[in-house]
């Protein structure tokens, strides 16, 4: 039987804070619910984390995640159980004694969620315990890992084939943030997948800008850049460790505070920078491409490539770690052709196929740095998705087009000289022997070739050799010259590029990147009350500091900024905010309505006319009431008292309070003077102004116990109800 929605939103909303789901969520999670086989593509920022940790509390028994991530599972947990979702992770971490803890806890059915990396998850004693739980799905994250021709494959990952032979009956559900056709196919195919509702969604990050830039002075581009984010943090990527090192040590002495990380670190040093990078004790993390990071930071404002990336693949998943929370943040990759000898050198070091595949995903990151047309475009292209505007207007290509100048002399002298150095020797050479015979280079390949002689020799002088490179790349992507990977990469003309030299015809080429230029309004962007979002981004901080965990597990970026644009004044208006669930709202929502509150006092309202964000409706109260809390209610207005429901349905009281709460919050009418007097609802709701609705436990206490906790928060919930039940309220 297909889950509803309203079975599902409530929980959405209980647990995550959401009032609705991202594209693709919910045919996926109702997939996992009929215990149907599934594959989710979702970009990163697309939610895929939810896929399985909604089913976890939609269903009883135990969701298996497999992550590779060690670094990250610990920040999941955290952000999972601040949410009420009672949720573990097994890795080497842990202590023995940790460990023989959460065992037990599993064995007891104590949580319904459990993150664990492949390598243990395939021991054959950890197997043999997990036969004797509950498991109700399998979730395999990462799962392009399991892919040789993934852009990150892990060996360990092929053990997870034998998973299906295991748990016959336990569907698996596999999710990947980056994986072409040809990985999507084999990821079915290595995990067995058994006919599996498949979920592609779009690779578009319409909330992050994309530059490319010219690759000058790098540290102080680096430093311009970050400078002019003061309060943004981000990530820097760097092809060796000793750049990473270097950069965070220089950056730090420029008084940006940076840390670096790599697998040259212990895990000791690693685990401590990427700590304080999520508490927001560093503003910039330098890290190796070569090494795997999980950072699970939705307030990365900015990725920089320091150095070029190895293909278009490990580019896209790095830049993705910007911006998850979906507002405006930039992506910046400085280019240069030395970055590119440099990873040909690399090359030579793999064996002839990985090196042929390595090389074919350079040709095409070369292609996408030096491209002229719309970053985004080239970028949901590889992943064969067709990107339908003419301007993303979120890349240096769309909103500061480069200009294209007659490029008809250096064409033709280029491709002259190809012909000529054939002529001579009887071969093709490569690029860098073309271009020292156009420049006139006295090298031992020309001496010996004897191509001084040649009538192209020297007469390419007005451009440097860098500059004749980039023109010579234009002229490969445009089609007039061929480059053999496979034959040293040598060039020759094509068809084309002859018929263009022999009918002198015209060409246009396109200006080389340069500096980026400055952006209006960009997707994805929230206005706000900046002062009052600062108060409440030292606020979080604090908080976060008090309870020992990362900022945004207390609340997110969005969060802060629609509660700084909103200007929420009670409890119902603050539960609107995105990513604010019951427990958050009970835990924060007084501290945070107070500080709005008392920036108001010596702040005007700010009003926003833009129309780049819309608040959160809320939920029609037919959706956001659960269904067992509908029967409760159903029985109550037919005259049933709670602890005759409570018989009937074989649960406690306390339930059926929280059933009755629950439709009060949804708007509901529950007739409060069945359970308590109207002078009895005004002196709890009295005792509420004074302590707080946060919690519960000082409430009942100032009232001596005179009132169980069921009817505290049925007061709680009428005083929290929609604004249209006002004239219902206590008092």
């Amino acid at each position: 039987m297909q889950p509803t929605a309203l079975q599902l939103l409530p929980l959405l909303k209980q647990y995550f804070g959401f009032s609705s789901f991202r594209p693709l969520q919910e045919e996926i999670i109702r997939d996992a619910l009929t215990a149907k086989d599934t594959f989710a593509l979702l970009p990163t920022g697309g939610g895929k984390s939810l896929c399985f940790q909604l089913p976890a509390m939609a269903q009883p028994g135990l969701t298996v995640v497999v992550s590779p991530l060690i670094a990250l599972m610990k920040d999941q947990v955290d952000g999972l159980q601040a949410g009420g979702v009672p949720a573990t992770f097994l890795n080497s971490s842990l202590t023995p004694g940790e460990s023989r803890a959460r065992l037990h806890g599993l064995r007891t059915g104590q949580y319904r969620l459990l993150y664990v990396a492949p390598e243990r998850l395939m021991l054959p004693l950890f197997l043999e315990s997990l036969r004797h739980w509950p498991v109700k799905l399998l979730a395999i994250d990462e799962a392009h890992c399991i892919s040789e021709w993934g852009h990150d494959f892990r060996p360990e990952y092929r053990q997870l084939a034998a998973l299906r032979e295991l748990f016959p009956t336990v569907p698996m559900m596999a999710l990947t943030a980056t994986a072409t056709e040809r990985v999507r196919g084999d990821i079915i195919t290595q995990l067995k997948l058994r006919n599996p509702g498949c979920y592609i969604a779009s690779f578009n990050r319409p909330n992050l800008t994309y530059r490319v830039i010219a690759k000058q002075n790098p540290f102080q581009q680096l430093f311009e850049f970050v400078h002019a984010r003061p309060r943004d943090s981000g990530i820097v990527y760097c092809q060796a460790r000793k750049t990473a090192e270097s950069l965070a040590e220089r950056l730090s002495d420029s008084g940006i505070k940076a840390k670096p990380y790599h697998a040259g670190l212990t895990s000791e040093e690693r685990s401590r920078n990427q700590e304080l990078f999520i508490r927001d004790e560093l503003r910039v993390i330098c890290a190796t491409i070569a090494f795997g990071m999980g950072i699970n930071k939705p307030n990365v404002r900015f990725v920089v490539h320091y150095d070029l990336p190895k293909n278009i693949e490990g580019y896209y998943q790095e830049t993705g770690r910007a911006g998850r929370d979906g507002l405006p943040s930039d992506c910046l990759l400085l280019f240069s052709a030395g970055d590119v000898v440099k990873q040909l050198k690399f090359l030579d070091e793999k064996p002839p196929k990985e090196r042929q595949i390595a090389r074919d995903q350079l040709d095409q990151m070369v292609h996408y740095a030096e491209s002229a047309n719309c970053r985004r475009h080239e970028l949901l292209r590889y992943f064969s998705e067709t990107f339908e505007e003419d301007n993303c207007g979120g890349c240096d290509n769309c909103l500061s087009p480069r200009d294209t100048y007659d490029g008809t002399v250096a064409a033709h002298k280029f491709l002259s000289c190809i012909y000529r150095v054939r002529q001579l020797s009887g071969f093709d050479f490569g690029l860098n022997h073309i271009v020292e015979v156009l420049t006139g280079a006295d090298t031992e390949n020309v001496r010996k070739w004897n191509h001084a002689k040649a009538s192209t020799y020297g007469i390419g002088n007005e451009h440097s050799r860098p500059e004749w490179k980039a023109i010579a790349r234009q002229l490969v992507r445009l089609g007039f010259v061929n480059q053999a990977p496979e034959k040293f990469n040598v060039l020759s003309l094509t068809p084309e590029g002859l018929d263009l030299l022999k009918q002198r015809k015209s060409v246009m080429l396109t200006k080389p990147v340069a500096a980026p230029q400055p952006q209006a309004h960009r997707a994805g962007e929230i206005a706000c009350d900046e002062v009052l979002f600062e108060r409440l981004r030292q606020l979080r901080k604090r908080l976060a500091d008090e309870r020992a965990v990362p900022p945004y597990i207390v609340f997110s970026d969005v969060a802060l900024r629609q509660m700084a644009r909103l200007y929420p004044s009670n409890s119902h208006e603050f539960a609107r905010i995105s990513g604010v669930g019951e427990k958050k709202l009970q835990e924060y929502g007084t501290v945070f309505l107070a500080e709005i509150a008392d920036h108001l006092r010596t702040n005007p309202r700010q009003i926003f006319a833009d129309d780049s964000f819309t608040a959160p409706a809320p939920l029609p109260a037919h959706v956001r009431l659960g269904a067992t809390a509908h029967e409760s209610l159903r029985q109550f207005r037919a005259g049933a008292s709670v602890e005759q429901i409570a018989a009937q349905r074989k649960l406690v009281a306390s339930t059926i309070y929280g059933h009755l709460a629950e439709a009060i919050t949804a708007g509901e009418q529950v007739d409060l003077s069945q359970l308590l007097t109207m002078e009895e609802q005004r002196e709890i709701a009295a005792v509420f102004d004074q302590k707080g609705l946060e919690r519960l436990a000082p409430v009942f206490e100032a009232l001596g116990g005179r009132y169980d906790y069921g009817r505290i928060k049925l007061v709680r919930a009428a005083l929290t109800r929609s604004p249209e039940s006002a004239a219902d309220r206590p008092g």
